[in-house]
């Protein structure tokens, strides 16, 4: 029988001479994969309090000092039948690289970028205290965001405009600083293909082959989306039927298949994690909303910085800062004055080094425009939400345009 989700807190919270003193469960994760649990926690010596407080970037103080703690636990329902269930693949190597993200990655970000700082994990954690009572399970023990960043983002809600250009300094930050990481030829283990991918090459792997980030960040690309895109293609309904799914002249793939092949990572000097579901309810802030800190990072992983800016404007960014007129915009609609506003800030942010030839504006617009064809994509098949019109109006202006048309087909015709 697995230990609660209190004694696992218990265990792992020895590793670091603490006790635990309160324990309560926030929420339990979606499809009941497991729980995520808040509690105060307090050094058993004075050497224990040395290191949390130097872990935290605090004075030093004697034992009995509480900090608050995060513990994110997770226990997947039983699953049976012998055909490979993509989605439950994907929940459960998600978990793993958020598990790697938090171990690895993240001691390399920086002070300047808002994130969970990892305390304890069961990755990795041979000869611990208690290890083969935990043997199997997958538990991380983070800092507490909620003090530096009390003011919680809330489901599917729109933001401040203080909120949507501290979520862009975020953004630009962390995109900036892990595209320098890879450059530098940072080792932080192998990639994760997809679901279906990873799963045969553990099956035939003579070892185990560990975790890393995915090869191909965010949980909406083509490559694990194919039943919902074949449904598109049959809706002949549907206007998105027509506009992305049928043949790009002189080729055999659609504009959807075209833009998610130019998305998919291949080496490029712009590429960097992104954190592949950049929502509202995915952030915390402080009050005035200028900083933020983002969390669930359970789809980071190689990509384009524009993939999570493109999810961030269509669900959370209110619609009066992307357009002249909130109220009425034709179907087709170019980019606004506000849209531009948005990206020339995260842009000039992205690229603080003064390297501006790396990542020229051009550029970054034609990958902007296919990141919002690949999300549109994404939506036509799934199921429209946020400012639905907007996209749309945007997309049908995108591939009506015949310079971008000719752009995505040199470009991907050049890596072909």
């Amino acid at each position: 029988m697995a230990p609660s989700a209190e004694r696992v807190a218990s265990i792992m919270l020895s590793w670091h001479s603490l006790e635990l003193v309160s324990f309560t469960t926030l929420q339990t994760l979606w499809a009941g994969y497991g729980e995520i649990s808040a509690m105060y926690a307090k050094a058993s010596s004075d050497d224990a309090a040395k290191h949390m407080d130097k872990l935290c970037g605090t004075e030093n103080e004697a034992a009995g000092k509480t900090y608050t703690l995060i513990l994110k636990l997770i226990s997947p329902p039983n699953k049976s039948g012998g055909k490979q269930d993509e989605g439950h693949l994907r929940k459960m190597f998600s978990y793993e690289v958020e598990q790697h993200f938090y171990s690895h990655l993240v001691p390399l970000l920086g002070e300047d970028i808002g994130v969970a700082r990892c305390l304890a994990s069961t990755k990795g954690m041979e000869d611990q205290n208690g290890e083969q009572e935990l043997k199997g399970l997958m538990a991380t023990i983070m800092f507490n965001l909620r003090q530096e960043f009390p003011v919680e983002g809330n489901r599917r809600s729109l933001l401040s405009s203080a909120q949507v250009h501290g979520s862009l300094d975020w953004l630009a930050r962390f995109h900036g600083r892990t595209r320098d990481l890879i450059q530098s030829g940072l080792d932080i283990g192998r990639h994760v293909l997809p679901p279906l991918e990873e799963s045969v090459k553990r099956q035939t792997a003579a070892e185990d082959i560990g975790t890393g980030m995915w090869l191909n960040g965010g949980y909406t690309y083509l490559a694990t989306r194919r039943t919902e895109y074949q449904s598109l293609v049959e809706d002949t309904d549907s206007e998105w039927s027509e506009l992305l799914c049928e043949p790009f002249e002189g080729s055999s793939l659609s504009v959807a298949e075209m833009a998610a092949l130019f998305l998919t990572p291949s080496g490029r000097p712009m590429e960097s994690y992104i954190h592949g579901d950049v929502k509202s309810e995915n952030l915390f802030t402080n009050r005035s909303g200028e900083k933020v800190a983002f969390f669930d990072f359970q789809y980071v992983g190689l990509g384009l910085g524009v993939c999570d800016l493109a999810k961030l404007f269509t669900c959370s960014v209110p619609l009066g800062m992307l357009v002249d007129d909130d109220e009425y915009f034709s179907k087709t609609l170019s980019m606004c004055d506000g849209e531009r506003r948005l990206l020339e800030y995260y842009h000039k942010g992205l690229i603080l080094d003064g390297q501006t030839d790396a990542y020229d504006w051009a550029t970054f617009r034609r990958h902007w425009e296919t990141a919002l064809v690949d999300w549109c994509r994404f939506q036509a098949s799934w199921g429209f939400w946020g400012n639905t019109e907007w996209l749309e109006a945007r997309v049908r202006s995108i591939v009506g345009d015949r310079d971008w048309r000719n752009w995505l087909h040199q470009n991907v015709s050049g890596e072909q």
